[in-house]
């Protein structure tokens, strides 16, 4: 126990940090009728000339000392008074974004100079609709004083309105879509499975334990990369294109050839960091937004027609484990398809869909409707206030190659021999599959939870299968770092528990070869602990640790380990 715990703590992710400068002006907000440009200073000067004939004092405010003596413009100044005296007159300033004035606290020279701005145009559209005489000489040899002691911010300010323009017309013709937004993850973990690469385990049921897997005591490091390209074109529809690359791949114990499927990470995506369409569907709102239909042509899975009721189904920032993210039974099928959901009040709704996995393959015995696929429907209910949803779901599946869940014992995904002593080939399974979900939230940061299921598989003309399984949670938010999650689970991932007496030992994958053995012989059990630790709003770290007794349902197995820190990047 000493020793996988001090290596686990050796595991440390390489966690990349960004950091972002930000630079805001300070401005007030003009009147909305107003125009947004700068004229120069002397063409304004021209044009209040023209409105004023006559000659005014030029002793006016001489014994003020000029406002371009100070960095600030303070209430008590001649300049501050002046601008403050327009505004009054003449409606010029709405004030800033808040919708205030701000008129008792000094301004910079450019907040003043922006106000006099907006005090400029305006008083010149008045003129320009109303006449030269709309406006008093006094007022317009103000104009004319404050336009010299600001003649410099002026100018500045409409370089600086100049360039904003200039600069958002190269975002606006260089930006990725006016409909698209794009939402990356990326994901580094570092793995360690701790048992020790000598150990030797019974994968034959027979009693004995005769094999050793060399890939295990190893931490390993490794990656998923996923861009999630989002489109809306009326606001309420999204259609997804995912492509996703990865090189975090499955332990050979874990394999569908070793000792078991339990255990296995709920991130695993091993395509030598190729490239691929993961997904790729397209939703929109029906009957006044109380429902939505989904039509897909590749990777539509159960748990994204349906509510999975899973507070830790998300891959990157959910639970470590793929059995720990929701329930089993949305594992039963996927590709291509439709699917439909509708409230039908405040606290119920239902949903159907028809998923097809062969859905582009014209050969005999496959396409939309000849090959793999399912048919599946849920009943939600939200009742207290939705504190507590329960979901009620059952899936009729048709798969060539077993189960396809890859989680559980290997007899519990159902890999079955047509032939039971000669061939390789595949008996196709048909499954009826019943699944109850619930969560309740117990307060506002603590919830409880979990699944159970039963699958009812037949192998075509071979034998029949009872598969069960089950789970328990219970998750805090907050717990010790704001933005925080701990989340904690006991179950026992699918196992089969009986099947039909002609189903012959040597038909299922993982029994074995002694006759007579048709179904596990124990029971494992899946003790799952993990803590989302947030860095910032796009990243997170997340160690967790997995313990699977008894692995492949067999006692004479040793007990496994598994540790993980994943570092998550969203953005």
């Amino acid at each position: 126990m000493s020793k996988f715990l001090w290596q686990f703590l050796k595991i440390a992710p390489v966690v990349t940090g960004s950091s972002l400068l930000l630079a805001n002006l300070a401005a007030a907000v003009p009147n909305p009728d107003a125009e947004n440009t700068f004229p120069g200073s002397s063409e304004m000067l021209q044009q209040i000339d023209s409105y004023s004939s006559e000659g005014i004092d030029s002793s006016l405010g001489q014994s003020v000392q000029g406002a371009s003596k100070f960095r600030d413009v303070r209430p008590t100044d001649w300049a501050f008074q002046a601008l403050d005296d327009l505004i009054k007159r003449y409606d010029c300033l709405v004030g800033y974004p808040d919708g205030s004035f701000r008129g008792n606290r000094p301004l910079t020279r450019y907040e003043f100079a922006a106000g006099l701005n907006a005090c400029l145009n305006q008083i010149e559209r008045l003129i320009a609709s109303s006449g030269s005489g709309f406006a008093t000489k006094e007022d317009l040899e103000t104009l004319r004083r404050l336009m010299q002691e600001f003649e410099a911010e002026l100018a500045t300010l409409g370089t600086r309105v100049d360039n904003l323009e200039a600069r958002t017309a190269f975002l606006e013709d260089h930006q990725f879509s006016t409909t698209t937004k794009l939402r990356p993850e990326v994901i580094f973990a570092a793995n360690e499975m701790f048992n020790d690469p000598g150990e030797l385990y019974d994968t034959n049921r027979d009693g004995i334990r005769e094999r050793r897997f060399t890939d295990t005591g190893n931490a390993t490091f490794v990656n998923r990369i996923r861009f999630n390209f989002d489109t809306s074109f009326t606001g309420k529809d999204r259609l997804r294109v995912r492509l996703e690359a990865g090189n975090a791949g499955t332990y050979s114990l874990l394999s569908s050839s070793g000792v078991t499927r339990e255990g296995r990470y709920g991130f695993e995506s091993n395509s030598d960091n190729s490239v691929f369409v993961n997904d790729l569907w397209y939703s929109f709102p029906i009957l006044n937004d109380r429902g939505k239909v989904m039509v897909g042509t590749s990777g539509l899975d159960l748990d994204d027609v349906f509510n999975p009721i899973s507070p830790f189904e998300s891959s990157g920032t959910g639970s470590i484990s793929r059995f720990g993210r929701f329930s089993p039974i949305y594992r039963v099928g996927q590709g291509a398809g439709i699917s439909a959901e509708v409230a039908l009040n405040d606290w119920v709704s239902i949903a159907g869909t028809y998923l097809a996995s062969e859905a582009s393959n014209p050969s005999p015995g496959a396409g939309l409707l000849g090959g793999d696929h399912v048919a599946a429907g849920q009943l939600t209910l939200t009742p207290f206030d939705k504190r507590l949803t329960i979901g009620l779901t059952y899936a009729n599946a048709y798969a060539s190659n077993g189960m396809g869940w890859a989680i559980g014992s290997r007899p519990a995904n159902f890999n079955v021999r047509g032939n039971p002593f000669f061939g390789t080939g595949t008996a196709p399974v048909v499954s009826n599959n019943y699944g109850v979900q619930a969560i309740f939230n117990l307060t506002d940061k603590i919830f409880v939870g979990g699944w159970a299921g039963y699958t009812a598989a037949r192998a075509i003309n071979t034998g029949d299968g009872d598969i069960w399984y089950w789970n328990s949670y219970v998750g805090v938010d907050d717990f010790g770092l704001a933005g925080s999650r701990l989340g904690l689970m006991f179950g026992m991932e699918p196992k089969l528990v009986g099947s039909s007496p002609n189903i012959g030992t040597l038909n299922v994958a993982g029994l074995g070869n002694n006759l007579g053995n048709r179904a596990d012989r124990d029971t494992s059990y899946h003790v799952e602990a993990f803590y989302r630790i947030p860095v910032n709003k796009y990243i997170t770290i997340t160690p967790g640790l997995i313990w699977i007794t008894a692995p492949g349902m067999n006692s004479l197995n040793p007990d496994l380990w598994l540790g993980t820190v994943r570092t998550t990047f969203s953005f």
